[in-house]
């Protein structure tokens, strides 16, 4: 499984607003420049997750988007299931599909499933709040690392 631009950079603009979260609304050509993205390819990413209720607007000279719920209340698979859709590594376990012919005796389809759930199990114990949580390790990590090299 690879994600594609669409997924990586949604994160990257959810983890932001995650690390910014409570205070105000953040205009996308600063998270844009934070994150080092495209704020135009931004703009095509916040309105899927604007209609799915993860994101909030705000018009005006102080507008903008913020987090809709608290870091803790979104996990990482609803983020990546409104930009990407499902994960599954083959069409034929997807849920939409219909119902294969030969299911019942196809190993590759187990293995698929097996697959589908470790994947969903994964993205949805992660929320925002963990990936904030990590930023800052990771960040307090490298900090004391520069200061013990200079």
């Amino acid at each position: 499984m690879i994600l594609s631009t669409r997924g990586r950079y949604g994160l990257k603009m959810m983890l932001e607003l995650a690390l910014n979260y409570g205070k105000g609304a953040m205009p996308l050509k600063d998270i844009a420049r934070k994150q080092s993205l495209s704020d135009t390819y931004l703009e095509q990413l916040i309105s899927p997750l604007r209609k799915s209720g993860l994101v909030n607007s705000t018009r005006g000279a102080q507008g903008g988007y913020e987090l809709a719920k608290q870091p803790s209340e979104i996990k990482v698979g609803d983020i990546i299931r409104v930009l990407e859709g499902s994960l599954a590594p083959a069409q034929c376990v997807l849920e939409e599909e219909p119902e294969c012919s030969k299911a019942d005796y196809c190993a590759t389809r187990l293995l698929y499933e097996k697959i589908t759930e470790s994947i969903n199990k994964v993205i949805d114990s992660i929320s925002l709040k963990d990936m904030v949580d990590d930023y800052y390790m990771l960040n307090n990590t490298n900090n004391k690392r520069r200061s013990e090299n200079e």
